[in-house]
């Protein structure tokens, strides 16, 4: 299962932002984000993304059968 959590560096270590229930030993993927101008760039280049998969002509017929 993937499940995606907001996390914080201190004295090199990464300490949750939320309480969860994670067990000893779980295996984790670390992503780093600058909160430069690196960081608004993916915001932008993803948000151009999601747009294009998410409102696009052909799913509108969706939409009606709601």
């Amino acid at each position: 299962m993937l499940n995606t959590v907001w996390a914080i560096v201190r004295k090199k270590k990464i300490e949750l932002l939320e309480d969860i229930d994670i067990q000893d030993g779980t295996k984790v993927l670390v992503t780093l984000l600058n909160d430069g101008e690196d960081h608004q760039f993916w915001q932008k280049v993803g948000a151009i993304s999601l747009d294009s998969i998410w409102n696009n002509q052909e799913d509108d017929i969706y939409e009606k059968l709601l």
